[in-house]
Order: C-alpha cells, then sequence, then structure tokens
C-alpha cells in the first residue's frame, strides 16, 4: 500500500524519512495532488540503471532492425576474440 503524506508533513521530516525503505517510497500530495516522490538512495540509483539499461537495449534492437544483425564471425574478429 503505498505510503502517501501531505507535504505539510515535511515540518516533521524525521518522521517521514524513516517510514522511507527501499520498497517503499513515500508520495507527498500538494493541494490534494500528488507532487513530489522520496525515495531510498539505493532505490533511485537502481531505477536509473534499469533506465539506462533499457534504453541501451532500445538502442540496440532499432540497430537490428535498421541495420540486421553482424556475424558471430564479425563480432570475434572485431573484439579481437
Amino acid at each position: 500500500m503505498p505510503n502517501i503524506r501531505p507535504v505539510s508533513d515535511l515540518r516533521n521530516y524525521n518522521e517521514v524519512l524513516r517510514e522511507i525503505t527501499a520498497d517503499s517510497p513515500v508520495f507527498l500530495t500538494k493541494n490534494g495532488r500528488g507532487c513530489y516522490a522520496i525515495v531510498d538512495i539505493k532505490e533511485y540509483e537502481r531505477t536509473n540503471a534499469v533506465l539506462r539499461l533499457m534504453s541501451k537495449l532500445a538502442d540496440a534492437e532499432k540497430s537490428v532492425k535498421e541495420n540486421g544483425w553482424i556475424d558471430g564471425d564479425i563480432v570475434k574478429e572485431k573484439l579481437g576474440v
């Protein structure tokens, strides 16, 4: 269940920060609407790593669709294997 708090709860930020875990961010609302998310730094870094990986995979998929596959022998030659 998401942890949703009004941004005004940051007046007592220690309480809000204690509620944050890697699996449970705290979502802050402003004027009744979602405005911010406070996440654990490890979760933030993991999410960014996943986004970078997904971006690289999308680039690779696009390249394959546009240029086709590279023969395994050519890859070995380029890598010096």
